[in-house]
């Protein structure tokens, strides 16, 4: 018969507390009397087990200078305790229990665990007590291996107990990390005896879920495309020789290459070598965008400080071959270390990315946090800077409408620099998941359009290929080619007051 049996689930939780409260005490009342007297004979361990349909108790007592650990098993799942030094603390003797209880589970819900997550109870709940004993002060951690309820299902899976704190009774982590996790099992250590269990927390599925990766994969479209026009604008275009194009060229191909392959390989997880290929290379790639965002606002920093002394520019920021070796230097060296320390730390069953084991994933969101940080303060240090500049600027309308133009990139440049990945350290709603999406995404078009569209160079350079296009495939090009012939060959290089503006979708 089970101490559960007949007790109907309590309405309030007040009452479930109570309940299981008392529960725990009447089932610990009774395993104390299991545990027989002490024994007369030295270097000794008795055992007893006793299995009802409800309850399954392991009662292992020792006495003397034995060493070793003892190993104690209720319903397949096992406690790992080094009895013999507590025995050592308490002359020379001392008991282990073990015990699980069917039905405490109804009184003991995942609601007392304080999460944002989805939570269930994912394995049974077992007791484990050091009865009759005097000093229960641990000496090491115990071992627990607990067996998953379900099959494996993705979430995070939680070694909790029982803690009762005054009037609050709830589900606390204190003093217990999950050592070793697989599809069937978990190791909890823990620092103390109580009352264990295993959660496993998974996030909410939203009812927008679906609409989410459909605008996801929208606005990655839209952002890859921008991404492939300002990667061939800063390859193909002649610019200034003070331009310096290094840190934004090299940005748009790590944000084209993660974003791309984020889009079409981070769900690839038949394959568990590949799987861990994939993590490796998107965690390089975006790690390199980061460093790159630094770069360029390192960038725009020393240029705002070059106009603030009215000194000539020869060129922007830092030499190309410091540049690359810092931008995927520095990346390349964090993955490095980050797969020597953890190899087994890149892909997993839900998604090709980092693991959340033993932290892994803070081999990103440290790097990242600390790089977004930085280009926050520097781009309000960069606005600082610039009012004095914008404050001595004349006041007739070309000037005013300068200013505009430099406000407006300033303001584009705070989406550049990647200050909007702030948000994916708030997902809570579904307008920051959209916002988080949406505005990310589309990087490259915010790259495109101030660095590429914004420039009167490159504005003329995309008017001479639209009219050259426009003029091979025109009505007249056959009339062209006669009066071509007609003047002798003499052939000169179209420019720009004798080419027709052409309207393409895009104010040139």
């Amino acid at each position: 018969m089970s101490v559960t049996e007949n007790i109907p689930p309590d309405k309030t939780k007040e009452d479930q507390v109570k309940t299981a409260n008392m529960v725990l005490r009447i089932s610990e009342g009774l395993v104390s009397a299991l545990v027989e007297p002490k024994s007369q004979q030295n270097n000794t361990e008795s055992r007893k087990t006793v299995k009802t349909p409800t309850m399954e108790i392991n009662v292992v007592s020792r006495k003397g200078n034995m060493t070793g650990m003892s190993a104690l098993f209720a319903k397949g799942n096992m406690m790992a305790i080094n009895l013999a030094d507590v025995a050592k603390n308490n002359n020379g003797s001392a008991s282990a229990v073990l015990m699980s209880v069917s039905g405490v589970d109804k009184f003991m819900s995942p609601s007392f665990f304080e999460s944002e997550n989805v939570t269930e109870i994912y394995s049974d709940i077992i007791t484990a007590t050091l009865p009759k004993t005097k000093h229960k002060e641990l000496p090491e951690p115990v071992n627990f291996t607990m067996f998953h309820k379900k099959k494996f299902q993705p979430g995070l899976v939680t070694c909790v107990y029982w803690k009762e704190q005054g009037e609050e009774t709830h589900w606390s982590v204190d003093g217990c990390t999950a050592s070793f996790s697989n599809e069937s099992l978990t190791v909890c250590s823990c620092t103390h005896l109580s009352t264990f269990a295993l959660l496993l927390q998974t996030e909410e599925q939203e009812e927008d879920s679906s609409l989410l990766e459909v605008v996801n994969l929208f606005c990655m479209s839209v952002g890859l495309a921008f991404l492939a026009l300002a990667i061939l604008t800063f390859l193909l275009c002649t610019w200034n020789p003070k331009i310096n194009n290094t840190a934004r060229l090299h940005l748009s191909i790590c944000l084209f290459l993660g974003h791309l392959l984020f889009l079409v390989g981070v769900s690839r997880t038949e394959n568990a070598v590949a799987c861990a290929v994939i993590a490796g290379m998107l965690h390089f790639l975006f790690l390199s965008s980061f460093v790159w965002m630094l770069l360029e606002t390192l960038q725009l920093f020393m240029l705002v400080r070059s106009l603030s002394k009215v000194q000539v520019i020869q060129k922007e920021g830092l030499r190309a071959l410091y540049l690359l070796l810092m931008g995927y230097g520095a990346p390349l060296v964090v993955v490095g270390v980050s797969a020597a320390v953890y190899s087994d730390g890149y892909g997993s069953k839900g998604a090709c990315w980092l693991q959340n084991e033993k932290n892994f994933r803070w081999s990103f969101i440290g790097p990242v946090a600390a790089i977004l940080a930085l280009n926050l303060v520097s781009f309000c240090v960069v606005i600082w800077s610039l009012l004095p500049t914008l404050a001595n600027m004349k006041s007739d309308v070309s000037q005013s409408r300068d200013t505009r133009l430099i406000i407006f990139k300033i303001v584009a440049q705070f989406l550049i620099l990647g200050c909007t990945w702030i948000l994916g350290f708030f997902q809570r709603t579904s307008m920051l998941k959209y916002l988080f999406v949406i505005l990310n995404s589309q990087q490259g078009t915010f790259i495109f359009i101030v660095h590429c569209l914004l420039n009167k160079e490159v504005r003329e350079e995309y008017r001479r290929w639209l009219s050259c296009l426009c003029r091979t495939e025109g009505p007249s090009g056959g009339r062209r080619k006669e009066n071509i012939k007609h003047s002798g060959g003499n052939l000169s290089r179209p420019t720009i007051s004798d080419t027709p503006v052409v309207e393409c979708g895009v104010a040139l």
